[in-house]
């Protein structure tokens, strides 16, 4: 059974909707978090301060290590996918406090390091995993690291207007677009590929939900009827190819049609903002109902089933700040004070107060990531409500 409706077919009709107007929906008023949990805006600036003292490369180059401490075989910089939510992560403080502004700018200039003009496998430009010459030889393509890095294009036009990132955006959505697969010799043909390497043909959640979040975003913005027709493709294959019985989303399917069943938290984020992004440019309100009802199953599952402290923290922000981006329409609070309630519980068992860096493993490490998902979610809680529009 697949609990989100079938609408592929009335693409045209949302469209002639969708560009009639966007949704009434509510605006609940633009005051911050309430916060009784401790200041969160100086904690996500605690926790950047560690990340930027233990984890930033001291050559100039912007970028940084995978992790602390420096392992003797590790890379000489993060992957991609580790540095773009370090970028995100500078972005959201930012958003709270514009003396992070200039650092935004050097995260944005050291992105750039990631960027291959001259593509992968299907011959357009886009985000490579690993940085570039000078820093590096470039690697595979993702097509999950470079929706993430669309989103923040679009949340930085959001934010800012900067034309240079809703262009970027553009274009990153043009390599997504590329990565859909139309052969019909497959099990179930579509979705958008995990990554252009040879080693993988799975089509995941992670890969085809964040690019129609990301069209639909796009679309918001130009009113392009192609990033509305592409959203509601790749929405509608995931649904009902990766949707589990519960409504929950599994993580991917092979070639043969076989699904990984694994349930990660971001995996049910996503679609969440997916819904509500549909919401507001078709005026349907039944996506937004299908954003509520995914959320509260993702609520029952990971939080009051006490499953969310075994997600990777990095995981668990993307989760939670597209609950914010629900909140942001619905005005609830329910998802806020579980994340803070996380944040919380992260801050005083599962960080070394000595050097404000989590410690989420047994490693004794601290990943780029993980520290980087940190400061999102401090930083996420201490934005007025009205900011939370602009997430993913």
């Amino acid at each position: 059974m697949r609990f989100a409706p079938l609408r592929l077919a009335l693409v045209s009709a949302v469209i002639v909707l969708a560009t009639a107007g966007t949704a009434a929906a509510a605006t609940p008023a633009a005051t911050p978090h309430p916060d009784n949990r401790g200041d969160a805006k100086s904690r996500a600036a605690s926790a950047y301060q560690a990340l930027n003292t233990y984890l930033a490369v001291d050559d100039g180059s912007g970028l940084y290590h995978e992790q602390y401490p420096v392992q003797s075989t590790d890379n000489a910089y993060s992957y991609e996918w580790s540095f773009s939510q370090a970028h995100v992560a500078t972005l959201d403080l930012a958003t709270v406090d514009p003396r992070y502004r200039s650092a935004l700018a050097q995260r944005a200039a050291a992105q750039e390091h990631y960027w291959k003009p001259s593509g992968g496998t299907t011959g357009l430009p886009g985000y490579a995993s690993y940085p570039v010459a000078p820093y590096g030889g470039g690697g595979d393509f993702f097509y999950d690291d470079n929706d993430w890095v669309g989103l923040e294009k679009v949340q930085s036009y959001l934010t800012s207007g900067d034309p240079a990132s809703l262009a970027r955006a553009e274009q990153i959505f043009t390599l997504v677009e590329s990565g859909w697969d139309t052969d019909p010799t497959h099990a179930d043909p579509g979705g958008v590929f995990w990554t252009q390497a040879s080693w993988s043909h799975d089509r995941n959640t992670v890969s085809t939900m964040p690019a129609a979040e990301l069209g639909l975003r796009l679309y918001q913005i130009t009113h392009k009827a192609e990033y509305l027709q592409w959203a509601l493709r790749m929405y509608q294959w995931t649904n009902t190819y990766l949707q589990s019985p519960s409504g929950l989303y599994w993580d991917h399917m092979d070639l043969t049609g076989t699904v990984d069943p694994t349930m990660w938290s971001y995996n049910q984020g996503v679609p969440v903002g997916v819904n509500v992004l549909l919401y507001q440019v078709t005026g349907d309100p039944s996506y937004l109902r299908e954003a509520q009802r995914i959320a509260d199953a993702t609520y029952t599952y990971y939080v009051t089933g006490g499953r969310l402290a075994g997600q990777p923290i990095y995981f668990n922000s993307i989760m939670f700040k597209n609950l914010l981006l629900l909140e942001s329409v619905t005005g609830e609070d329910r998802y806020d004070q579980a994340m803070a309630a996380y944040a919380d519980q992260v801050w005083s068992t599962q960080r070394d107060p000595a050097t404000g860096l989590v410690q989420l493993d047994s490693s004794g490490t601290t990943q780029l990531l993980q520290q980087s998902a940190f400061v999102q979610i401090y930083a996420a809680l201490a934005m007025h409500r009205s900011d939370w529009s602009a997430l993913y």
